[in-house]
């Protein structure tokens, strides 16, 4: 492969969308609309396409039906089951939207190090070393689960897993199992384990349920509103969507959140009254840091902070030109970590990433 003006780190649907943009520009040459668009490649660590959703547990599901849940230019097919999207489903479209615009995507290639050379980028790789001029880091947050360091942690015997490790209450059937975490993640596999284990579900503060009538519809059209001025931010409403399994676990008395217990024990937990109670698994849905450890080098800041963008350009980075940050949160475009959002700031990062290039090519 000749080395491409851009490399994109990342082949899920915030590498997806940006592919889509530029391969429009690569087919405005080909009509002859223009005379060039930048060459680029998608750079995906993963055995096979969907990004982090093929790692999805069992019954997560989306939000939103298909038809709010879609990548730019090509609608997302309905679901065949009854419901959401299901997270196979949602690995399956990724998949066909790739195949469909023929996406430059090499896998499983895994970028270990992006480091300044020229006026360019050096990019290395388990399989390679090759040069851009453009950097852009779409590889989510999936591959950096967090987990807090909370009093007595090390002394617990018990078995621990991240919700980015769970896939169904299967292997924990009959156990007492502790959820930590006070967000959606934390909501949907408590009600997922309720029925079959002994589930308690601990959180700092008291959980904040959005309206039942609240869905990803709605809270994509609050955080746009938000942004323009117009209207309450999503945080305003809560916190946890009130999907049905979680609708269902809450009407049955089996969805109560505890306050966070004072410390761990070797087999357990103390709470704030001084008992001790005994679990043996604990599920840490406590969220994610940016996967950015390639670029921390060129990055300042810890590598749990949001780098530093443009105000002009919320994918921009602020520091070191040529680099993009893409899909990882609210600090890099509204909702861009959201299906239907990352269409947004990709357009607006192609558009920015071809003034670069032809900007450079004139000089």
């Amino acid at each position: 492969m000749t080395d491409p003006d851009v490399v994109i780190v990342g082949a899920g649907q915030s590498g997806l969308a940006l592919g889509h943009f530029l391969a429009r520009l690569r087919g405005d040459v080909d009509r002859g609309r223009r005379q060039s668009a930048p060459t680029f490649a998608l750079l995906d660590e993963r055995d096979e396409p969907g990004g982090a959703w093929p790692d999805g547990w069992d019954s997560l599901r989306l939000f939103s039906p298909a038809s709010m849940s879609s990548l730019p230019g090509w609608p997302m097919p309905p679901s065949t089951d009854q419901g959401t999207p299901s997270a196979s489903h949602v690995a399956a479209y990724l998949a066909a939207y790739e195949a469909r615009y023929d996406l430059p995507v090499h896998r499983p290639e895994h970028v270990l190090t992006v480091a300044r050379s020229g006026e360019g980028f050096l990019v290395t790789t388990d399989l390679r070393q090759l040069t851009s001029r453009i950097v852009v880091m779409a590889g989510g947050t999936w591959g950096r689960p967090f987990v807090p360091v909370l009093p007595g942690i090390e002394a617990f015997a018990g078995r621990q897993l991240h919700a980015s490790g769970y896939r169904n209450p299967d292997d924990l059937v009959g156990q007492k199992v502790l959820v930590v975490g006070a967000g959606n993640s934390a909501a949907q596999i408590a009600a997922d384990l309720a029925p079959t284990t002994d589930t308690t579900w601990v959180t700092r503060e008291p959980p904040r349920y959005l309206p039942d009538d609240v869905d990803g519809r709605a809270l994509f059209q609050l955080a746009t509103q938000h942004v323009a001025g117009a209207g309450r931010g999503v945080g305003a409403l809560g916190d946890i969507v009130v999907t049905p399994p979680v609708h269902a676990t809450r009407a049955a008395g089996l969805l109560k959140a505890r306050r966070l217990f004072e410390q761990f024990t070797e087999d357990g937990v103390i709470w704030s009254g001084g008992d001790a109670e005994h679990f043996d698994a604990v599920i840490w849905c406590t969220g994610f840091h940016p996967d950015l450890r390639p670029v921390l080098g060129l990055t300042a800041g810890h590598e749990a902070e949001a780098p530093a963008t443009t105000d002009e350009l919320p994918t921009e980075s602020a520091d070191v030109p040529g680099l993009f940050f893409l899909g990882y949160g609210d600090w890099c475009g509204t909702a861009s970590a959201t299906l239907v959002g990352v269409g947004a700031p990709a357009r607006a990062t192609a558009r920015r990433i071809d003034e670069l290039l032809h900007r450079h090519a004139s000089m």
